[in-house]
């Protein structure tokens, strides 16, 4: 039997909150559409006090920044990115063109084409989150995409010199200091300096979230992304404080990120809120932890790893952390996540960070319908055809026609038949 312990805010509450923030993302939308920088430029001094001659940082400007890093620091950062360019690039290589003859003289193939121009949002206005630029800059170049801008607030006043140069470092073509719906839109829409692109990626708060999926149809984006969720499976093969660690760790993201665990272990399930309790006392995040884990935290305790699958599989969560005798149980089974961390040995932490996959990921359920950002992502697969006979063209226009008569659609039949009458004398 499954027993909830503890649970998060009500779906109401949840709703209310997000139509709220549909309303601001609209009028900020509309407002840079109809006076481009200028409109960037007021959002930018009124939410990030930040209006310099230039929002495009100059060459020179970027190696400022770069320069200003510690040796060990720009050696991290090159460390994370090689890992992330590795995994890419093998990722890159399970994606081929295509083309067979599937009847005598009819030939069907694909190419595999890498978007023009794209638009990274780094986050970076509560804390400077270098390694989303990694997981876009970079990969997006793997894919081959021609020309990648990125942006990201301002932070303490001034570009993050850290974020400037995972900017730099993964290869982006232009950078900017703008944040929030303002940076996504300039991007996306373009202003009288920016060229717009043609798909913008990056995880950011739900104001960004909720501009990439206003813009989305004018622009593709990676995918919908709501609030940093995180879930810990585990059985009595580990400890309440280790399980504590992993819930905070991502909960620090923001106030409204939902931490779950799922366990089979009664005593997990009683040492978990103290050992909570506990692990804040020592993070600096804990004003952001701390609300985020009483808002939207749950417990829930199931008597069989197949009802902790059925939990697990309900919430989809955007990170899963499976610390159980076998993991590779779940990893087998479960069909509806984000990205899985398989063990006590490794973490979500490392897959943000350096692992070398990308920590771009669905949430709010979308992992029942699509994955994270991958190289893939900036790649879009083109059919073509070919027909090299008359004979082939008759037989496909023959049965193409008899198709569009049951379909009423005259005009097409007759591009069928026009074929079918011309070649069908030389055939």
């Amino acid at each position: 039997m499954i027993e909830y312990l503890k649970a998060g805010q009500s779906a109401q509450v949840k709703a209310d909150n997000q139509a709220q923030v549909r309303a601001t993302v609209e009028k900020i939308i509309a407002d840079i559409e109809q006076r481009g920088e200028a409109a960037v430029r007021d959002y930018s001094e009124r939410f990030d006090k930040w209006n310099p001659p230039s929002l495009r940082l100059t060459d020179a400007e970027i190696q400022a920044c770069i320069d200003s890093l510690s040796t060990r620091a720009i050696e991290d950062i090159k460390f994370a990115q090689a890992q992330i360019r590795r995994f890419a690039q093998i990722q890159l290589m399970s994606l081929r063109d295509v083309e067979v003859e599937t009847l005598p003289g009819v030939v069907l193939g694909h190419k595999n084409i890498p978007v023009n121009s794209v638009g990274c949002y780094i986050p970076g206005g509560k804390y400077p989150l270098l390694a989303s630029a990694h997981m876009s800059v970079l990969t997006a170049k793997v894919a081959g995409v021609k020309r990648v801008i990125a942006c990201a607030p301002p932070f303490d006043g001034k570009p993050s010199p850290e974020i400037i140069a995972a900017m730099a470092l993964a290869g982006a073509d232009e950078i900017y200091v703008m944040g929030g719906v303002q940076g996504v839109a300039a991007m996306a829409i373009g202003t009288e300096r920016i060229a717009p692109v043609d798909m913008i990626v990056g995880p950011g708060n739900a104001y960004v979230a909720e501009a990439k999926r206003q813009l989305y149809g004018r622009v593709g984006i990676d995918l919908f992304a709501g609030p940093t969720e995180t879930l810990v499976i585990c059985d009595d093969s580990v400890d309440a404080e280790l399980v504590a660690v992993d819930l905070l760790g991502q909960a620090e993201h923001g106030p409204t990120s939902p931490a779950y665990c799922i366990t089979t272990s009664k005593k997990i399930a009683a040492e978990l809120p103290p050992a909570i309790e506990t692990v804040l006392a020592r993070l600096d995040t804990a004003p952001v932890a701390s609300v985020a884990w009483r808002d939207y935290g749950e417990i829930i305790l199931c008597e069989t790893d197949e009802e902790m699958l059925q939990e697990a599989e309900r919430l989809c969560s955007e990170h899963v952390q499976v610390m159980t005798r076998d993991p590779d149980w779940f990893l087998h089974r479960m069909t509806n996540y984000g990205a899985l961390f398989l063990g006590h040995r490794t973490n979500v932490s490392y897959g943000d960070k350096v692992i070398g996959t990308n920590h771009t990921l669905p949430t709010m359920g979308a992992g029942r319908y699509t994955g994270g950002l991958w190289v893939g992502k900036f790649i879009k697969t083109h059919s073509y055809q070919r027909i090299l006979t008359d004979e082939a063209s008759v037989q496909i226009g023959e049965v193409c026609s008899r198709l569009c008569a049951l379909e009423h659609f005259s005009g097409h039949k007759e591009q069928a038949d026009i074929r079918v009458r011309r070649l069908g004398k030389q055939a």
